[in-house]
């Protein structure tokens, strides 16, 4: 089950990117939505090989993630690798520059089922499959909104 969009951000594609790499702001985000998030890697700088494990609830039912970098070339393309109890998932971000003040990011997540419990979550996924989509248009265009008010923002 694959969700697509592209959002267009009037700031840089260097510091489009550079926002994308506030990881610590994600996690504290995601852990005040009630998910627990830790990072598990040693590396120093942002890269391929970043990772993280969260745990959060799901329809009553605790689940546990694992998130692994997978590529990181900057300021281009960023993807992350995830598994979870019988569900893969792989999430990119591209930005491509359309001029020099001007980006545009394209965010993807496909969803694969690897056991049957699994298929049959992405099967009622697939029900309000045109919800879902609403809802991460949504959020991928509300935070490409603050990052074009946080690059204009008077520093």
């Amino acid at each position: 089950m694959k969700f697509s969009t592209k959002e267009d951000i009037d700031a840089p594609i260097d510091a489009v990117f550079e926002m994308l790499c506030e990881f610590d702001q994600f996690e504290r985000a995601a852990m005040r939505r009630g998910a627990e998030v830790q990072r598990v890697d040693q590396l120093a700088e942002p890269g391929a090989g970043m990772q993280w494990e969260a745990a959060f609830d799901m329809r009553g039912k605790r689940r546990a993630l694992q998130v692994e970098m997978d590529r990181f070339d900057r300021p281009t393309e960023m993807k992350l690798n995830t598994r979870s109890q019988g569900l893969t998932g792989d999430m990119s971000f591209d930005l491509v520059a359309l001029s020099r003040s001007r980006t545009r990011i394209m965010v993807a997540l496909d969803l694969k089922p690897q056991n049957l419990s699994a298929r049959l979550l992405v099967q009622s996924l697939k029900l309000a499959k045109n919800a879902l989509t609403k809802k991460f248009k949504k959020r991928v265009g509300d935070y490409a909104k603050d990052m074009e008010e946080r690059y204009h923002k008077p520093r």
